[in-house]
């Protein structure tokens, strides 16, 4: 669970801290929910080791400089750390043979409940970012309103 939970947890923690500090909206040239935006995808591409950000953000700034390079190292190095943990504890466990109790990995049964746990942890992550994001900017548009 931790090696899920640090990727969307190094891009929620800049960029909640981001949005509420004015120096990270001060970078921003679009307010409301596309500025939102900008500042989640900078960190998503990031995290991700893209480093890529949308042109209404000025990310040439001590502030996002010095966050975005964290990003970068925290969602590369980071998530290393559980991998080798899950790796070391499989080298000390025995095989054993297959029993009544044993899960098959390779049935259907598997894949879909292993796909529906990726997108429900992926929903539940940022379902609500992007809720406040595109969804209200283009339910803003509709009204009218645009940024």
């Amino acid at each position: 669970m931790l090696y899920i939970l640090i990727f969307p947890l190094v891009i929620l923690v800049f960029s909640g801290w981001s949005a509420a500090a004015s120096y990270g909206v001060s970078s921003l040239n679009n307010a409301g929910p596309h500025g939102l935006s900008e500042i989640l995808y900078a960190f998503t591409s990031a995290t991700g080791n893209n480093g890529s950000a949308f042109a209404g953000l000025n990310a040439n700034t001590p502030w996002y400089n010095v966050t975005l390079g964290l990003a970068m190292l925290l969602g590369r190095f980071l998530m290393i750390v559980p991998a080798l943990a899950i790796a070391g504890a499989l080298v000390g466990k025995k095989a054993v043979a297959e029993s009544l109790g044993t899960f098959p990995t390779n049935g259907t049964l598997f894949v879909v409940l292993l796909v529906g746990v990726i997108l429900i942890v992926g929903a539940l992550t940022f379902f609500p970012a992007l809720a406040l994001g595109p969804i209200v900017e283009h339910f803003l548009a509709q009204a009218g309103k645009v940024y």
